[in-house]
């Protein structure tokens, strides 16, 4: 079983727009142009051993 968020995230931040991510080259091949940001954030997560934890959540 893989993590999973639960509810919703939180103090959303960007940590990383335009040339400063370090992947850009592989998302605009694969989907294309659009304005790529890195975003972090608070949220509950269920383990696989079924516990939930607060963790910092980057996508």
């Amino acid at each position: 079983m893989p993590l999973e968020i639960i509810g919703e995230i939180e103090h959303e931040e960007v940590i990383a727009s335009g040339r400063s991510i370090r992947e850009l080259s592989r998302l605009l091949k694969v989907y294309g142009e659009g304005r790529w940001r890195k975003l972090k954030g608070v949220g509950s997560v269920r383990l696989p051993n079924g516990s939930v934890i607060r963790a910092e959540i980057h996508w």
